[in-house]
């Protein structure tokens, strides 16, 4: 039975669902060990939703500690067809100012030590992500900060960096000679993660300060930060409530390609998948695996 149709992941600052009626809590296991937390499962703007603290409650989890297969495994288990990814992230563009919400539609990599595919173990594949983000819930987005009257800014891109420090003043120009939009250190293995298992995903990015390449970067103080956070976590309830009412119907049939991106992925002749491996498997790549 379907437990959930719409996904909500809070990271920092966002650590609960305002507006959330008809509340329970599920812990799910996966073969792929511990999900960061429980999975609190409501209803929002009469859709049925669930949401997961990306950090844990009480942000006790590390950005390169998070099991983000496990994660995206849990959600898709519940029945998740589509996942709002909530992010704090510093600012590589004047432009993008503190507050500012940016809903990219491009990543760049500079992690190192991640787990971000579902294969492996015997069973090879290959999924299309030149467009990592869906466009249906990316347009949601922006749609809802225009709604909500929080800047969003549509398309981008995000450097997903390693962590848990900051940049260096180095790599933080090298990222803006790039082109780069923002930075943050969790949104990327769960995008490739989405796509590999057919769900849709995209990511509202909450600007929290500039990155250190700012010449007013040593003058923010912390209390500045927690208190954007705060006001970032309110933006962000309203968004994502607004972007979920604006959603096609469940059961609607999605006008993307993220359902079926995994078709075609598989080069492993099939009578040579291991049993265990296909088992683990199946709620991801169903009949792919056949």
């Amino acid at each position: 039975m379907q437990q959930a149709e719409i996904g909500i992941i809070g990271g920092s600052g966002l650590y609960s669902m305002p507006g959330l009626t008809n509340i329970r809590e599920v812990a799910v296991e996966t073969p792929f060990g511990a999900p960061s937390d429980s999975f609190v499962l409501g209803d929002l703007e009469g859709r049925k939703v669930v949401f997961l603290a990306r950090h844990g409650r009480g942000h006790r989890l590390l950005p390169t500690e998070l099991n983000f297969r496990a994660n995206i495994y849990a959600m898709k288990s519940l029945g998740v067809t589509r996942i709002f990814s909530v992010s704090a992230v510093g600012s590589l563009k004047q432009e993008h100012k503190p507050t500012d919400f940016v809903i990219p539609d491009q990543f760049i990599d500079r992690t190192f030590h991640r787990e971000s595919t579902f294969f492996g173990d015997g069973v090879v594949g290959h999924v299309a992500f030149g467009d990592p983000v869906c466009p249906v819930v990316a347009e949601a987005a922006a749609q809802a900060c225009e709604q909500s009257g929080v800047v969003g800014r549509r398309g981008g891109t995000y450097v997903c960096m390693e962590g848990p420090q900051f940049s260096t003043k180095a790599e933080s120009n090298l990222y803006r000679s790039w082109g780069a939009d923002v930075i943050g250190m969790t949104n990327l293995q769960e995008a490739k993660l989405a796509r590999e298992a057919g769900v849709c995903y995209a990511t509202v990015a909450m600007v929290t300060d500039y990155d250190c390449w700012h010449p007013e970067h040593d003058a923010v103080t912390i209390d500045q930060i927690v208190a954007v956070l705060h006001q970032n976590s309110a933006n962000a309830a309203r968004v994502v409530r607004a972007a979920v009412a604006a959603l096609p119907a469940a059961g609607a049939e999605r006008g993307c390609s993220c359902a079926t991106a995994a078709q075609f992925a598989i080069l492993t002749q099939r009578d040579l998948i291991p049993a265990s491996t296909r088992e683990r498997l199946r709620l991801i790549f169903g009949d792919y695996l056949d």
